[in-house]
């Protein structure tokens, strides 16, 4: 398996994508999605492969120079990157580019370069913009495309396209979808103004079923980041919200009164491929309204219990429906497992009365000891929910 270099993705794709086989990221326009191209060639050079990079939308030195924006340091693989010029031609300027279309706007011209590159190594072939080359050469280099495709195939090595996904023809689009084996959207939330910004598969053909979506940002250095903007933990009064909220995060802020939280717990997760902010709410019921206006903005839930004290599950249950009402992923948290006393797991499910379905994971959280096998679990259930995208 061949690494996207997107984090998460490839759990989504199986491991990876596998050796002769084409994936397009198909961008919705106004979102900042050429880089998921770019990220994976880096991946793949970082791990030894050739790397070919197709440009038709600016000048090499441009493209140099965004790989360095996002802390990628080309410069160092030689001539194991090699750059393909359909740009300079367009404008009437020189080039350094181991190789140069010269008549861009036709796509016999592509033919012989990309067959030459890919005949000599398996190499990770990214087209930086398909839909520069389809703008100039017309609904014909899907065609070629097609021919590519198999070219890859036939040689093992990988096929990465940018495609933002303007108002083409519906033909366009069907016949795109038919010749790639693996579509990944990159997509907006928002009308107007876009919100936050995602990524999920539509399409994978080596999987049986292919699902998942998970939200990103792009950093600089760092490039694509998965995102997860806000996570609720809640549960009740002196249940270790807080403590949860410190031993999780990189930095967090509390606001509380003689060792009580009396407004909200701000946590900022980094942890390995992903980012998230976590907001703890006060147990108390008087603060009800805050854990309801967070649940509504929330894309999954920390519910906190404390091991030793049953006589708290009914107010744990209260709030467990009201996160559920929202339909949002969650999980319980069974804190203070280190105490003697502590319920077990079993214990806990059934004075509670909670369904299989929902997992229950024992913590110390003042030890660390759980609370991030917890949070790749919710992580897990998040990425499998996409009813929000």
């Amino acid at each position: 398996m061949i690494p996207s270099g997107i984090p998460r993705l490839d759990s989504f794709l199986g491991g990876g994508i596998p050796k002769g086989k084409t994936i397009m990221y198909l961008i919705q326009p106004e979102v900042e999605g050429e880089i998921f191209g770019m990220q994976t060639l880096y991946k793949n050079l970082e791990e030894g492969r050739k790397g070919v990079f197709i440009t038709t939308k600016s000048d090499p030195q441009i493209i140099k120079e965004n790989f360095e924006k996002y802390g990628w340091d080309i410069s160092k693989y030689g001539d194991k990157l090699i750059f393909v010029d359909a740009y300079s031609s367009l404008i009437g300027s020189e080039s350094d580019a181991q190789y140069l279309i010269k008549n861009p706007d036709d796509i016999n011209s592509y033919d012989c370069i990309i067959k030459e590159i890919v005949e000599e190594s398996e190499a990770i072939v990214t087209f930086g913009s398909l839909s520069s080359i389809i703008d100039l050469c017309g609904d014909d280099a899907i065609k070629h495309v097609e021919e590519w495709n198999k070219m890859f195939n036939a040689n093992n090595a990988i096929g990465v396209y940018n495609f933002t996904n303007w108002p083409y023809s519906e033909e366009v689009k069907t016949k795109l979808n038919e010749i790639m084996n693996a579509v990944i959207r990159v997509g907006g939330i928002g009308e107007r103004v876009i919100l936050g910004q995602y990524y999920g598969i539509l399409k994978a053909d080596w999987l049986e079923k292919a699902k998942g979506n998970l939200m990103f940002k792009i950093a600089e250095p760092g490039g694509v980041k998965a995102f997860i903007p806000k996570i609720l933990v809640t549960g009740p009064f002196n249940a270790g919200k807080s403590t949860f909220v410190r031993s999780l995060s990189t930095r967090s802020v509390s606001v509380d009164r003689m060792g009580t939280t009396v407004a909200l717990d701000k946590g900022h997760i980094e942890y390995e491929d992903i980012t998230a902010d976590i907001f703890g709410t006060p147990g108390q019921e008087r603060f009800d309204p805050i854990l309801k206006f967070i649940a509504n903005e929330a894309m999954g839930v920390f519910l906190i219990i404390d091991s030793t004290k049953p006589e708290s599950f009914p107010r744990a249950k209260s709030m467990l429906e009201k996160t559920r009402a929202k339909g949002l992923p969650l999980i319980v948290v069974a804190n203070k497992q280190d105490i003697k006393n502590a319920l077990s797991i079993e214990e806990i499910r059934e004075k509670m009365k909670l369904p299989e379905s929902i997992e229950i994971v024992p913590t110390d959280s003042v030890k660390k000891k759980g609370i991030f096998e917890a949070f790749e679990i919710l992580i897990k259930k998040i990425e499998r929910s996409d009813e929000g995208f």
